[in-house]
C-alpha cells in the first residue's frame, strides 16, 4: 500500500499558503476570494499584464484554484455539516435551526448565497490559468499538468453547480463581474456536455495516481473517477439518460482494471490517515487538503471532526462540537459483524470521570438512546497536529475514495443488464468483505450477496452506498438522482415523530424530513442577489 507522511508532503500542502499577492488580481476580478487569506492585504496589485511570467505564478494561481475547496462555505465547513448531511443518515442537532440542514431557508440564505459565489470565483480563478497558460516559459509536459489540474478544477465547480442548482450560467472566459450582468442560464444538458468535455481533456492532460504520490492534487485517476459520478449523476434524474450508464462501466473500469487501486484492508484506517495527514492513493484517490492548528499566520485548517465527531470540550482529544447525530435507520442498516458500523458511528460516548473524559461505551444500546449517537468517522484524538485549535482541525476529506468506484460500477452494470452481473457482484462484494475484515478479493459467505434479481441488488446497492460513504457529502444527491428524496424523507420523518426508540426530546430531529417539498428541494435557489441583479436569471420552480 503507497503511504505518504505529513514530513514527506507538508512542503507541498504549504505551498497553497504563499500565493497571497495574487489575491489582489484574484479579487478584482471575481466577487469574492477565499476567507482564509483576507487577513493578509497585498501590497502591491497585479494584473495579468504583470503575472503569470514564470512557472511559480502560474503554480501559485492554480493553488488560488485548489484553495477554493477548503473555503468555509465549501468542504472547509459548509458541505460537510450544514448542506452536505440533510439526508436520511443523520440530523443537525440544534433543535431551534433554521437553514439548509432542515430545509427552511429562502433564496437569501447566506449557505446558498456563498456557495454560489464561491464556486464562480473557484472558476474565474480557473479561467485565468487556462486563460494564461501560454504566457510563462514551461515544459510542454508542466504546461499540460498545469492546464489540465485547471481544466479539473473548473469542470468540478460547474458539477456542483448544476447538480445543486439545475440550469446556471456558463462562464468559461476571463471576465469581470461587470461583465457578466447580461448571463443566461444554460440548460442543464449543456452544462452537462461542458463538465464532460473538460474532464475527459483532462484526463489526457493528467499525470497518474502513482506518479503524483498523494490525494490533495487531481490525477487520471481523479478525471476518470469523478467522470463516472458525473456520468452516473446524468442517469438519473433530472436528465434520466439511461445510456450514460455505459460511459460509468466504461470509466470505473479503468480505475478497477487499471491495478494500481485497491482498499485499504482497514476501514477504520482511511479516517485515521486523513487525521494524521497521512496518504493512501490506492483508496483515497482524491481529498481536499486542511492543515497546521492556526497557530500561525495562516489558516489553512477545516471542521472536519470539528462539527461532524463526537462531542466533547477536551482540548487534548480536540474540541468538537458534535452538530449531527445518526439516524437508527442508518444504524439498523448495518448486520451484524459490519466492522463499519462502529466506526462511522459512535459506539461510545465521553464522560467526565475524576475531571477526566472517558470513552464510556453505549453498549448494550438501550432503545430510546439511537438518535443520541455521534459521526464516528472524524475523531479528532489521532490528530498529531498540536496544541489542537478549537474551531478548526487538520483532518483532510475525501472527495473520491476507490470504494464509491466500485459502488459506481456495480450499480450501473445491474441497471445496464437489468440484474447484477457476475462483475457486479464481485464489485459491490469487494468493499463489504473489507467492511466484515475480510480479504477483499476472497469470496466469504458472511459478507458476500449472492442471487438476488435486479430489483433486490438495487435496493442492496442503496444502502450498501449509505453505509460505506456516510457523512461524506455524497447522500442527498444519491437520493435525488434515485428520485426518492421525497419518499425516503417522508419515512425518515415519521421514524422520529411515531418511533418508540427516541426521546421526545429529540423528536425535532425529523424537521429536516418532514420540511421536504418536491420539486422544491430538489434544486437550491437562485440567490435573490443573483437574480437582482442579472435580470435574465429565472428562479428555480418553488422560489
Amino acid at each position: 500500500m503507497l503511504d505518504l507522511t505529513f514530513n514527506s508532503i507538508a512542503n507541498m500542502k504549504r505551498n497553497i499558503t504563499l500565493y497571497l499577492p495574487i489575491f489582489a488580481l484574484i479579487s478584482f476580478l471575481t466577487l469574492g476570494s477565499c476567507d482564509r487569506f483576507l487577513d493578509s492585504v497585498p501590497k502591491d496589485f497585479l494584473s495579468p499584464e504583470n503575472y503569470y511570467e514564470n512557472e511559480e505564478q502560474i503554480n501559485f494561481a492554480l493553488n488560488g484554484v485548489y484553495d477554493v475547496l477548503g473555503n468555509r462555505s465549501m468542504y472547509g465547513d459548509v458541505l460537510i455539516s450544514r448542506m452536505g448531511t440533510e439526508a436520511d443518515e443523520g440530523f443537525y442537532a440544534v433543535s431551534t435551526f433554521r437553514g439548509p440542514q432542515v430545509y427552511d431557508f429562502s433564496s437569501s440564505d447566506p449557505y446558498v448565497t456563498n456557495l454560489w459565489k464561491i464556486l464562480y470565483d473557484g472558476i474565474n480563478r480557473a479561467n485565468m490559468v487556462i486563460g494564461y497558460i501560454d504566457k510563462p516559459e514551461l515544459s510542454s509536459e508542466n504546461r499540460a499538468n498545469i492546464l489540465g489540474q485547471a481544466k479539473f478544477l473548473r469542470a468540478y465547480y460547474y458539477f456542483l453547480l448544476v447538480s445543486n442548482w439545475g440550469s446556471v450560467p456558463l462562464i468559461t472566459n476571463i471576465s469581470l463581474p461587470a461583465e457578466n450582468f447580461n448571463a443566461r442560464q444554460k440548460s442543464i444538458d449543456e452544462i452537462y456536455a461542458f463538465i464532460t468535455k473538460e474532464l475527459e481533456e483532462a484526463e489526457k492532460l493528467l499525470p497518474d495516481a502513482k506518479t503524483v504520490g498523494f490525494g490533495g492534487r487531481v490525477t487520471k485517476s481523479a478525471a476518470q473517477g469523478i467522470l463516472a459520478r458525473v456520468y452516473l449523476h446524468m442517469a438519473g434524474h433530472p436528465l434520466n439518460d439511461k445510456t450514460k450508464y455505459q460511459d460509468v462501466l466504461t470509466w470505473s473500469s479503468k480505475l478497477i482494471d487499471g491495478g494500481f487501486h485497491r482498499l485499504n484492508s482497514s476501514y477504520e484506517d482511511i479516517f485515521i490517515k486523513y487525521a494524521r495527514d497521512e496518504y493512501d492513493i490506492q483508496e483515497s484517490i482524491w481529498e481536499v487538503e486542511f492543515w497546521g492548528n492556526t497557530a500561525g499566520p495562516y489558516r489553512e485548517g477545516g471542521r472536519v471532526g470539528v462539527n461532524t465527531g463526537i462531542s466533547t470540550t477536551n482540548t487534548t482529544i480536540g474540541n468538537t462540537y458534535g452538530f449531527i447525530q445518526v439516524t437508527a435507520r442508518l444504524y439498523n442498516s448495518y448486520a451484524e459483524g459490519d466492522l463499519r458500523r462502529d466506526w462511522a458511528i459512535a459506539p461510545w460516548r465521553y464522560q467526565n470521570v475524576g475531571g477526566v473524559p472517558q470513552e464510556t461505551n453505549w453498549q448494550p444500546w438501550p432503545t430510546h438512546t439511537l438518535y443520541q449517537r455521534h459521526v464516528g468517522k472524524w475523531r479528532r484524538k489521532y490528530e498529531l497536529v498540536t496544541p489542537k485549535s478549537t474551531n478548526d482541525s487538520p483532518q483532510n476529506f475525501p472527495l473520491l475514495r476507490f470504494s464509491d468506484v466500485l459502488l459506481m460500477y456495480a450499480e450501473a452494470a445491474n441497471e445496464l443488464n437489468s440484474g447484477p452481473t457476475s462483475k457486479a457482484y464481485e464489485a459491490i462484494n469487494r468493499v463489504r468483505r473489507r467492511g466484515y475484515g475480510f480479504d477483499e478479493f476472497t469470496a466469504n459467505p458472511l459478507s458476500d450477496l449472492t442471487g438476488l434479481d435486479y430489483t433486490s441488488f438495487f435496493d442492496e446497492l442503496k444502502k450498501e452506498r449509505s453505509r460505506e460513504l456516510c457523512f461524506e457529502a455524497l447522500r442527498k444527491n444519491d437520493l435525488i438522482r434515485w428520485g426518492v428524496l421525497q419518499s425516503t424523507m417522508t419515512t425518515i420523518a415519521d421514524d422520529f415523530q411515531n418511533g418508540t426508540d427516541i426521546f421526545s426530546s429529540l423528536r425535532y430531529g425529523g424537521l429536516a424530513a418532514s420540511n421536504v417539498e418536491e420539486p422544491k428541494h430538489l434544486l437550491l435557489p437562485i440567490p435573490a442577489y443573483e437574480i437582482g441583479l442579472k435580470p435574465y436569471l429565472q428562479p428555480n420552480p418553488g422560489w
